[in-house]
């Protein structure tokens, strides 16, 4: 059995997952500078007042990457889950397995938040026992979710802070925004890093290389049987 069997469900490409993220990861870049630029802008108003067109475009702006940002982050979810999907079907249908999961739990456990941040990191760790890639897998996919609970938790206090109309209080939750968005950037590059270590090695290659240990070395060949004999005394 294997991948390419038309019984397993067959998910989006390497390259379309690849340019999922680095959407993902350009439009949270994009909208981190947007912020810097609004965080600066507030200092400036300190002093002196800014034209309202000016005020009005950063203020618009950090909207609009705001809102891409979340579009960014629901297309690259949707990508993800079904690569995975499909991975799982592929590697347990060539072990003669069906996926102990189904397939509308691993859309919720992927795709709910909050209750993504333990599902999703588990049935990861699943595909990589069931591909025995665990070892040298753990170290990415454990990086990947210790960064994704801290992005997510600074993005909640970020949503939590951002009623405020306090002067202080706006450029405080700005920054917060401004790191919110870094670390999503390093929450999808680490996420790059656990997919490129599954799509290294194909679901119909195994990852362990035998080495053949007790062969034999060729014994060395006896030494020809002399041609003459022992000389002897000729006889009297």
């Amino acid at each position: 059995m294997s991948a390419g069997d038309p019984s397993v469900r067959k998910g989006p490409e390497p390259v379309t997952v690849r340019a999922a993220l680095l959407s993902a990861v350009t439009i949270f870049g994009l909208a981190a500078a947007i912020h810097i630029v609004r965080y600066v802008l507030l200092l400036i108003n300190r002093t002196s007042l800014l034209s309202p067109l000016v005020a009005g475009a950063a203020l618009w702006l950090g909207v609009l990457a705001s809102l891409a940002a979340i579009v960014a982050v629901v297309l690259t979810a949707v990508v993800t889950t079904s690569w995975l999907i499909a991975r799982r079907a592929a590697v347990y249908h060539h072990l003669g397995q069906q996926d102990p999961r189904p397939t509308w739990a691993l859309w919720a456990g992927c795709l709910v938040p909050l209750v993504n941040l333990v599902w999703a990191p588990v049935y990861l760790i699943e595909l990589a026992h069931a591909e025995q890639s665990q070892a040298r897998l753990r170290g990415p996919i454990t990086a990947w979710w210790v960064a994704w609970v801290v992005s997510t938790g600074v993005s909640i206090f970020g949503i939590a802070t951002s009623f405020t109309t306090l002067p202080q209080g706006i450029a405080d939750n700005t920054v917060t925004v401004i790191i919110a968005y870094l670390l999503g950037v390093a929450v999808l590059v680490l996420l790059w890093q656990v997919f490129d270590g599954f799509v290294r090695k194909p679901v119909e290659r195994p990852l362990h290389r035998w080495v053949v240990v007790g062969q034999d070395r060729p014994s060395t060949p006896e030494s020809p049987p002399a041609v003459e004999s022992d000389p002897q005394e000729p006889a009297a």
